[in-house]
């Protein structure tokens, strides 16, 4: 029985896995850890929450002791690492908080595994979550692999970066068995509405401006989240010792095109008049140091493990407009409180 710990299990890409987990492979013992901060969310595992083999703990990272003891306390034999500040915005905003969380966090947790495996890594697993943005920024052309070089541009992906940096070198170092993920923009239920999806969605919804960066020109890969939870499950099960894979969707978009097509498509959905929520758009001043495009090359993890993306955007961005309409509770708790202020002081002082 594998007694696996996934850490950020509240949060949006968290709570998809964690239900693939729990509901694919009852005989594991799933423990989701979780802080609970403004994105993490239990509503988001309301589905799961008393199913035998879940099991919720509130705790933070950031607290190497407390980190310790529960290793110790459970005696988890894996780690699936999701719990990261994760918003770009917020990381200019502050960037001691992306430090502390994503870098300290990360070693902490390496630590702590370390300590208790104590060198016996048979059926040991520590599994890192990173994203695409460590690599840097993309002309028109041209495909992050594996092997790019990293070259961060904001102090979210700085941070990532060096946690990834750092599992590989405990891997190096003290043989740890480690795998780490470099996934691409994630969207679909769940998705807490700082990021552009829900946050037009929502706005659409309430008639308010949709603010969008510069001119809309950036172009990012998407992914459905449930197709990342699904390339979790197997690189978790099947990937190799001290290997990277990236995800990715296949589906490059820039953001005004995404913008437009959920415009069109929530007029449809609400019963309004063609037009009218594209009206709405409102062009704010660009974000400091905006990376121009991502674009994922996934062919290793195709190749290697046999994982594609099972929706092209249209379809999965249908399912995300049908799931926000239907949990229209959710999002209007979501964004209420310090969402409100952070949402002014964001979009409506520029």
């Amino acid at each position: 029985m594998k007694k696996i710990l996934i850490t950020g299990g509240a949060g949006f890409i968290g709570s998809h896995v964690v239900r693939l987990f729990v509901n694919n492979y009852p005989n594991y013992q799933i423990y989701n850890l979780d802080k609970l901060t403004y994105a993490g969310n239990l509503a988001n595992l309301k589905d799961v929450e008393d199913k035998p083999n879940y099991h919720f703990i509130k705790a933070d990272i950031i607290d190497g002791e407390q980190v310790q003891a529960l290793f110790e306390e459970h005696q988890f034999d894996s780690v699936i690492h999701l719990a990261a500040e994760s918003h770009v915005d917020r990381s200019i905003a502050n960037p001691m908080e992306f430090i502390m969380a994503n870098i300290v966090g990360t070693v902490n947790l390496l630590n702590a595994a370390r300590h208790q495996w104590q060198g016996d890594f048979e059926g040991k697993r520590f599994y890192h979550i990173s994203t695409d943005e460590v690599y840097g920024s993309l002309g028109h052309t041209g495909f992050f692999y594996e092997t790019t070089p990293y070259d961060p541009h904001s102090p979210y992906s700085a941070s990532k970066a060096s946690s990834d940096h750092l599992v590989r070198a405990y891997h190096d170092t003290y043989n740890l068995p480690v795998v780490i993920s470099n996934c691409s923009n994630n969207y679909g239920p769940n998705q807490f509405p700082e990021k552009l999806i829900p946050l037009i969605i929502n706005n659409i919804r309430n008639e308010k401006p949709l603010p969008v960066y510069g001119k809309g020109l950036n172009i990012r890969d998407w992914l459905y989240v449930v197709d990342h939870a699904r390339a979790i499950d197997v690189i978790f099960h099947q990937g190799g010792d001290g290997q990277t894979y990236n995800i990715g969707g296949h589906n490059e978009w820039k953001n005004i095109d995404i913008v437009k097509l959920v415009c069109e498509i929530m007029d449809e959905k609400l019963g309004r008049a063609d037009g009218t929520s594209e009206k709405l758009i409102t062009f704010v001043k660009d974000r400091a140091g905006h990376d121009l495009r991502y674009a994922i090359d996934a062919s290793k993890l195709q190749k290697e493990l046999g994982w594609m993306p099972s929706l092209q955007f249209e379809e999965g961005i249908r399912k995300t407009i049908d799931w926000y309409l239907e949990n229209q509770t959710w999002l209007d708790e979501v964004t209420s409180g310090n969402y409100l202020k952070y949402y002014e002081d964001q979009y409506q002082k520029r």
